[in-house]
C-alpha cells in the first residue's frame, strides 16, 4: 500500500488538521508516514500545500514526484488546480466548490469548476455549505477529509479514532460536530463516484 498526497488549500482552512487525522490514523494502522513542510503563509491566507506520503514500507523522501500524486486534497477550489501537474494520470482530485477570495483576480469560478470537472476522477463538494448546514461552519475540512476517504487506503474507523485523540480536549461536542462532518463528507463521495 502506498498513497501520496498532495494537500492544497488557503491558510486557516484547516490543512494541518486534514493532516493530523491522516497521520494520526495512518499511524495507527502500523504505516510510514513522511510530511513534508508546510509552504506559504498559512497565518495570513497565503496558499498552503504539504506532501504527504503513506506506505506500508519504509519512505525514503517525504517530496512526491511530479505526475506521482495518488490524490490532491484541496479545501480550494483554485488551489487544487495549482497542483494539478504533481497528480498521476490515475489520480484523484476531492477539491470544496467553495472559494476563498483572497485576490482582487480571482478567475470566473465556473471556469474553475468546468476545469476541476474536465478530469475524469473528481469530487468536487460544497463543503462550505454543508459545514453550516449542520451549524458546523469550522468543519469544511472535515468534510473534505470524508470526501478523501474512500481513496485514502485508510479505515474509516482509524480517521474516526484520530478525530477523538486529536480534539479530545475541546470535549464531546467539538469531536461529534467533526465526526459529522467526516461522515457527511463520506456520504457525498460514495453517492457521487462515477
Amino acid at each position: 500500500m502506498k498513497k501520496d498526497i498532495i494537500l492544497g488549500g488557503v491558510g486557516g482552512q484547516g490543512i494541518l488538521s486534514i493532516a493530523a487525522v491522516i497521520g494520526y490514523a495512518a499511524i495507527d494502522m502500523g504505516l510510514f508516514i513522511k510530511q513534508a513542510e508546510v509552504h506559504g503563509m498559512s497565518q495570513r491566507g497565503g496558499d498552503v500545500q504539504s506532501n504527504l506520503r503513506i506506505s506500508d514500507r519504509e519512505i525514503f523522501s517525504d517530496l512526491i514526484p511530479q505526475g506521482k500524486a495518488d490524490l490532491i486534497i484541496s479545501v480550494e477550489p483554485m488551489e487544487s488546480l495549482r497542483y494539478i501537474p504533481m497528480l498521476s494520470p490515475d489520480g484523484w482530485l476531492i477539491t470544496n466548490s467553495e472559494p476563498f477570495i483572497n485576490i482582487p483576480n480571482y478567475p470566473e469560478l465556473e471556469k474553475i469548476h468546468n476545469e476541476i470537472r474536465s478530469f475524469p476522477r473528481h469530487v468536487l463538494i460544497e463543503a462550505d455549505k454543508m459545514a453550516k448546514e449542520i451549524n458546523a461552519a469550522k468543519s469544511a475540512n472535515m468534510i473534505i477529509l470524508g470526501a478523501s476517504s474512500p481513496f485514502l487506503g485508510i479505515e474509516f474507523e482509524k480517521l474516526e479514532n484520530a478525530i477523538k485523540a486529536i480534539f479530545g480536549k475541546k470535549g464531546d461536542d467539538v469531536i461529534q460536530t467533526n465526526l459529522n462532518a467526516l461522515n457527511l463528507g463520506r456520504e457525498f463521495a460514495l453517492k457521487h463516484i462515477k
